[in-house]
Order: structure tokens, then sequence, then C-alpha cells
């Protein structure tokens, strides 16, 4: 049976749990399949998996700052109201979705709204929080990237 490393292709379920039991993020229905080190997940998330093989389930506890780094002051800013859609209905602790210059996708939690202003947070949700990483393993294949020393076995 064949152990996870850098280059492994991996099939298996996955939850990220706040302390409170809110689940941040997950596989959900379908298995997440990816190849260890293409940076699909974060490193410090991925360095969780090596060594674990096909059939283990796990649970790791994730310190705050470990994976996803502290919030800083700079990435919570002041928008205009205007550069919402008209009769958006905003919340405090809703996730938007925000298109840099660039066109990237970049995701928000608003903090509060004023009359003229609405207050978002572009800081990682998990920033600054403790977790669980949880990890159902349902398949370890052959190295995905680059030469493996033992020919892909």
């Amino acid at each position: 049976m064949s152990a996870i490393a850098r280059g492994s292709r991996v099939r298996m379920h996955y939850s990220l749990q706040l302390e409170g039991g809110f689940v941040a993020d997950s596989s959900g229905n379908e298995p997440l399949d990816f190849v260890l080190g293409a940076g699909t997940l974060e490193p410090g998330l991925e360095q969780h998996l090596l060594g674990l093989q096909a059939g283990e389930q796990r649970e790791f506890a994730i310190a705050p700052g470990t994976v996803f780094p502290f919030p800083v002051k700079a990435a919570v800013q002041a928008m205009e109201r205007a550069a919402f859609p008209e009769g958006m209905p905003l919340e405090p602790g809703m996730i938007y979705e925000f298109n840099t210059p660039a066109g990237d996708a970049v995701p928000g939690r608003i903090v509060s709204i004023g009359e003229d202003s609405v207050t978002v947070d572009f800081n990682h949700p998990l920033a600054g929080q403790a977790f669980s990483f949880i990890v159902e393993i349902l398949d370890v294949g052959d190295h995905g990237l680059g030469d493996s020393p033992d020919g892909g076995n």
C-alpha cells in the first residue's frame, strides 16, 4: 500500500472545522482529487498528509497563524456603497467576491455597513483562527509530479 509523498495522486474527503463546530470548507459529497505539491491545498495542510495511506482517517489541530497568516489591519478597507450592486442585500459576516484590476476573484467579508460606505475585511476567513483539518484518505496513486525515484510506484 502506498503512503502519501510529494507528487502522490490523492483522493480524499476533508473538512476545515472551526472550534465552535462550524465547517468553513469541505470536499462535500465529491472527494477532492489532487497531486500533493501541485498547489491545490495550502502547503501547511499538505504536510499533515505525508505518510498517510488509503483508508486512514485523521484530525489535525491547526494553531492560529500556522497555515493562514494572522489578520492585518491594512486588509480591512472602507468601500463606497455605490461599489456594490444597487438593491443587493448586505449583511455583516457576508462573504462577497470582488474582482481585482487584474481580473482575479478575491473574497471579502463584510464587517459593517454605513449609509455611504461598507467596511470589508480582505484577510483570509481563517486568518488567526484555530481549526481542525479532518481527512479521510480514499486512495493514494502513483506519483504525478516529475520523476519519482522508484519509477512511480
